[in-house]
């Protein structure tokens, strides 16, 4: 199960371990999809918007859990490449001993705030009960979240995106079968949802758990690898404590912009939260690229060979790009039709197309800056990611987003441009970072 990313075509490697990550985040993001969807059909405007606004607060947790796992790819990684199986396997053990204690305090604390949360968010009062019962049972669910993606973020590391991808795709089955059950014949409205979706995380993690027994991964853990050990908590918790904030932060933005438009009313609520989940789709190639940047450098960083991984984000970058670009000739003149497969209400349908089409720029600009982020965090540098991310956020993204909405009350159009003015900022600081970088790196090399 062990994949070596340092030998071979780089461009191989990129597509041999991107399109498994790609297919996983898909199906990943079809959770979600597909309860918007499916809820769309059978409920009302009320229930569309509790399972908008629950899920992208469950979103945000998500991406935290993977961003702070990060640090467990990227050190496994160097590991592999470095060919130190013992720091691997203290690495996957002290991993496992760090997120149970996490979920477990996640879970208590989320559970407590569930009110806080919907008051926050400044939930409609017609989708308060929707989205408290959907909140309710999904943070019950936080421990087998967090342990899908701690076991996938350990295959990453190894080099096999394809174990991960098996796991959520049983899930993904599971979940549309349940949403139907609980969502169709049952008519359990947002409530059957958040129960769909935590029922299939359980399922995915106990078949993950089944499946790490039958196959080898060349890895052997022992109580040992269990005790915490200071170094290696530090290594991945300094990688991956700014990625998780990073993230999270990144999160608050669009939850600071669903608050906005949740102000404006149920319809213009329903039109973002659509849009929103639309964006995680149509952002799975940029995400994938990241992710993929992060894994294959950090092996070959571990091994001394800084030029494949610069190459590796050279590769990246230019699908990253050119996906983007596609998207944005393929959806700025069919945002309505596209935001239509989500709502039968045609002015939520308006008002979602209008959100679209200044959005979807993002789609270019966004995949730059992540293949970018992904190569800062196998040198261990995330701190440049989440400061890109943070100045972009307070800098553009919110304040942009908050003053369109005031300039612009009837449209929601520039609105949707404040996510790519954000990201035109992240781009520029990343490359002032990687030719910072490169020359240090010269500097070295010559003193050495």
């Amino acid at each position: 199960m062990e994949r070596d990313l340092t030998k071979g075509s780089i461009f191989r490697n990129v597509v041999y371990f991107s399109l498994p990550y790609l297919l996983s985040y898909f199906l990943q993001t079809l959770y979600g999809m597909a309860d918007l969807y499916i809820v769309g059909q059978f409920d009302g405007v009320e229930a569309t918007t509790a399972v908008s606004i629950g899920s992208q607060i469950m979103h945000m947790l998500t991406v935290m859990i993977v961003g702070l796992a990060m640090g467990t790819t990227v050190t496994i990684g160097k590991a592999i490449g470095a060919g130190d199986k013992k720091k691997c396997a203290d690495a996957i053990g002290n991993t496992v001993v760090l997120f149970l204690t996490v979920a477990v305090i996640a879970t208590i604390l989320l559970l407590f705030c569930v009110d806080p949360i919907i008051r926050i968010m400044s939930t409609p009062q017609a989708a308060v009960a929707g989205t408290t019962k959907y909140l309710i049972i999904c943070f019950i669910g936080i421990p087998f979240i967090t342990a899908y993606n701690i076991i996938s973020a350990i295959f990453r590391g190894l080099g096999d995106s394809k174990s991960p991808m098996y796991f959520i795709a049983i899930a993904c089955v599971c979940n549309i079968a349940l949403d139907y059950l609980f969502i169709g014949l049952l008519h359990m409205g947002a409530a059957g949802a958040a129960l769909g979706t935590t029922l299939s995380q359980t399922i995915s993690v106990l078949i993950s758990l089944c499946m790490i027994r039958i196959k080898k991964t060349g890895i052997s853990i022992s109580r040992k690898n269990l005790r915490p050990r200071k170094e290696t908590m530090a290594e991945i918790l300094l990688i991956g404590t700014p990625v998780a904030l990073q993230d999270g932060l990144i999160q608050v933005a669009f939850l600071f912009i669903t608050v906005i438009a949740n102000k404006r009313g149920i319809n213009d609520a329903a039109a973002v939260g659509i849009v929103e989940k639309l964006i995680s789709l149509v952002f799975l190639v940029p995400s994938s690229m990241l992710s993929t940047v992060s894994a294959i450098s950090s092996q070959n960083i571990g091994a001394g060979l800084y030029d494949r991984a610069k190459k590796t984000l050279q590769y990246c970058t230019l699908i990253a790009m050119g996906y983007g670009v596609l998207m944005i000739i393929l959806i700025e003149p069919f945002a309505s039709p596209v935001v239509g497969l989500f709502t039968k209400n045609l002015v939520v349908r308006a008002m979602g197309a209008q959100y679209l089409r200044g959005y979807i720029i993002d789609c270019m600009f966004a995949g730059m800056h992540f293949c970018f982020s992904g190569y800062f965090c196998a040198y261990g540098m995330s701190g440049i990611s989440f400061l890109h991310n943070v100045l972009s956020m307070g800098c553009i993204r919110i304040p942009g987003a908050y003053l369109m909405s005031k300039w612009f009350p009837k449209t929601l159009f520039p609105m949707g441009l404040a996510a790519p003015a954000g990201s035109v900022l992240s781009v520029l600081i990343c490359v002032i970072a990687f030719v910072w970088l490169q020359k240090h790196q010269k500097r070295m090399q010559s003193q050495g």
